[in-house]
């Protein structure tokens, strides 16, 4: 078992920025893949950025490109999302996942088997 718990959410005007964080408890956190998904109201979760085991490789979703940043300290278990430039559309409850590398890609949800409560980002006009 992985837990995973999320911090770092919280109301930020647009243009602003947002630094969450996935603590990793349990099973060796650096044999796991992370990503990073998301889910506003009325929606599908949607991918978001995901990073590998080794923290060399790095996927992003269309619409964080240029502006987010995955990153890991396997040092301190925790991966991190920076969001720079945060727009409206933005606004998600985020969720952090663990999956062990495999045949299915990084931005498959399907990969993923633990998954963190969620923090809310909420980024207001």
């Amino acid at each position: 078992q992985v837990q995973l718990v999320e911090s770092g959410g919280g109301l930020v005007q647009a243009g602003g920025s947002l630094r969450l964080s996935c603590a990793a408890s349990g099973r060796t956190f650096s044999n796991y893949d992370m990503g990073w998904f998301r889910q506003a109201p009325g929606k599908e979760r949607e991918f978001v950025a995901a990073i590998s085991w080794t923290g060399r490789s790095t996927y992003y979703a269309d619409s964080a490109k240029g502006r987010f940043t995955i990153s890991r300290d396997n040092a301190r278990n925790t991966v991190y999302l920076q969001m720079n430039s945060l727009k409206p559309e933005d606004t998600a409850v985020y969720y952090c996942a663990a999956g062990l590398p495999g045949s299915r890609r990084d931005t498959d949800a399907y990969k993923y088997d633990y998954w963190g409560q969620g923090t809310q980002v909420t980024v207001s006009s």
